[in-house]
């Protein structure tokens, strides 16, 4: 198996063979989104298809870990991240405050997982319920190809603990507002004394990230994966490359989030050099986090990329702080960072 361990072989195989098959299955979920009979259920997954593709564009870079079977990998990275940010519009811009509402809902990234469960009724505590199979088709093709893993089930409970993790943080943050910060706040102190020294709004940033699953399951498409190295893998992502990920998300959407009254976890920073300062931390662990994995030059690719993805954002610009921010951290990600930069910069703007 041959990752790409430099930024040309990387961009290469990125634009010739992995967005290819990511915009395919981005118009095959976009065309069954078309057809929900419900009318707020559409609109949401069809907002989500277009306003989070990106989600879907980064995350497939992981299946680049699965060498031949890297179509594979895409279809259900595909799904599984168009299933979170499907949910998420679902629950941002929700009907409901139900925390046994978000909890049902997102069954189906446990399901999604587990081959053998039966599907639940996850729209059961809505109004909107009829999405004539959307979310359902989406976990059964999770589930598909997760069935042709031989080496899944050992990993299995692995990556279900990620994704409770990402659950619980998608209940506890879309709660009535009053309640947001209490519950969240109690989960941290559940989880405190497993993690290195950190907030408890940087470890719900910790959680809210899809990467550590990607990267797992394009990994188990190589026989003979050992669960050591699942461990591995699950170790170096969470906390801190997952945490880098969804800080940088949280990063450049502090405009939006304030205009719209929603949480964004930047904002329990007591300044923007205390955030730089963390922003920078997060990075240097991050990268010290993936030393000695299996093809840790991709792994400290995908890091850069990371800055670079995001940072290059048209929301940067119009933010002072976030700029400022925004260029400290491309001087610390070096030539490498900068190049992915302009190299997203020039993608977006060709993608309209």
């Amino acid at each position: 198996m041959r990752a790409p361990a430099n930024i040309i072989s990387f961009t290469t195989a990125a634009v010739l063979k992995v967005q290819p098959v990511t915009r395919q299955w981005l118009g095959v979920w976009r065309e069954k989104a078309q057809r929900i009979p419900d009318a707020e259920l559409r609109r949401q997954a069809l907002a989500s298809l277009e306003s989070k593709r990106f989600h879907c564009e980064g995350g497939a870079l992981y299946s680049l870990l699965a060498d031949s079977r890297y179509q594979e990998a895409v279809k259900f990275i595909v799904a599984y991240q168009t299933i979170s940010d499907y949910l998420d519009n679902l629950c941002d811009r929700s009907t409901s405050q139900d925390p046994d509402d978000f909890r049902a809902l997102h069954e189906s990234m446990r399901q999604a997982l587990s081959p053998e469960a039966p599907l639940s009724d996850y729209y059961r505590f809505r109004r909107e319920k009829d999405d004539g199979g959307y979310l359902a088709a989406l976990v059964r093709t999770c589930r598909e190809v997760l069935s042709s893993l031989e080496g899944y089930r050992q990993a299995r409970d692995t990556l279900l603990g990620l994704a409770d993790l990402y659950v619980d943080l998608q209940v506890y943050k879309h709660v009535r507002k009053d309640e947001r910060v209490p519950r969240l706040q109690a989960w941290f102190a559940r989880h405190e004394n497993t993690l290195p020294p950190m907030s408890w709004y940087e470890f719900a940033a910790c959680t809210g990230s899809t990467l550590g699953i990607f990267c797992i399951i394009s990994q188990l498409f190589n026989p003979g994966t050992p669960l050591s190295l699942v461990q591995k893998i699950r170790n170096a992502y969470f906390p801190w490359v997952q945490g880098l990920h969804i800080l940088l998300d949280y990063l450049i959407d502090q405009e939006e989030d304030r205009a719209g009254n929603d949480l964004n976890f930047c904002f329990y920073y007591e300044s923007r050099l205390q955030m730089s300062e963390r922003l920078e931390h997060f990075y240097r662990q991050s990268l010290l986090s993936v030393e000695g994995l299996p093809h840790e030059r991709y792994h400290r690719l995908i890091i850069r990329g990371l800055l670079a993805i995001y940072l290059a954002d048209p929301k940067v610009a119009g933010q002072k702080d976030v700029n400022l921010v925004s260029q400290k951290l491309l001087r610390l990600g070096g030539r490498m960072s900068y190049f992915f930069y302009l190299h997203c910069r020039m993608y977006r703007s060709l993608a309209g």
